[in-house]
């Protein structure tokens, strides 16, 4: 009996080695742990283009943007339809005025994403105390850990339709 105990521990231990080491398949971890270039920061040039008048061209300013630099940000608020100068203003749009005070009507905490940030830690902590060992490193603890304060979109849905808001199409949820 003690002989099948102990051949089904070293069978369980010999199948944990062979699993792939943890940076393998950390899909939510984009850091990158090589030695060679990041693919990931390296944004290709816009084309170059001849101005109709060279007198239009800015004066080049070491250090700053120039025209063919890539401007993810406002090529994603040129999409979805808002306007790319809104980004470069300082501050507060004065559209969102009214809702920046609304929101801050309680109060500003300026240390807020150190607070969430230990909490997020300590909850984490809290939730992984019974999954730190693991046979396979490969599976995904993010939505294990998250489980309970995750929101069911498909109930938010149905909520929104049942007051009478326009909602958008969605794709049917999966079936588990």
């Amino acid at each position: 009996m003690r002989l099948t105990h102990g051949m089904i521990l070293v069978a369980v231990l010999a199948l944990s080695a062979c699993s792939r080491p943890q940076g393998d398949l950390q899909l939510r971890d984009l850091r990158n742990f090589g030695a060679g270039p990041d693919e990931f920061s390296v944004l290709p040039a816009k084309p170059l283009e001849m101005p109709a008048d060279l007198a239009s061209l800015p004066t080049p300013t070491p250090g700053e943007t120039n025209l063919t630099d890539q401007n993810p940000r406002a090529d994603a608020v040129a999409a979805l339809g808002g306007r790319p100068a809104a980004l470069a203003a300082p501050g507060i749009a004065a559209s969102d005025s009214a809702l920046v005070q609304h929101v801050a009507r309680n109060g500003v905490s300026s240390d807020i994403r150190m607070t969430l940030a230990a909490e997020d830690d300590a909850f984490q902590r809290n939730r992984s105390r019974f999954t730190k060992f693991r046979l396979f490193r490969d599976v995904d603890r993010y939505h294990e850990v998250y489980s309970s304060e995750m929101t069911d979109p498909y109930a938010e849905l149905r909520q929104f339709r049942r007051l009478g808001v326009a909602t958008p199409s969605a794709p049917p949820p999966e079936r588990r």
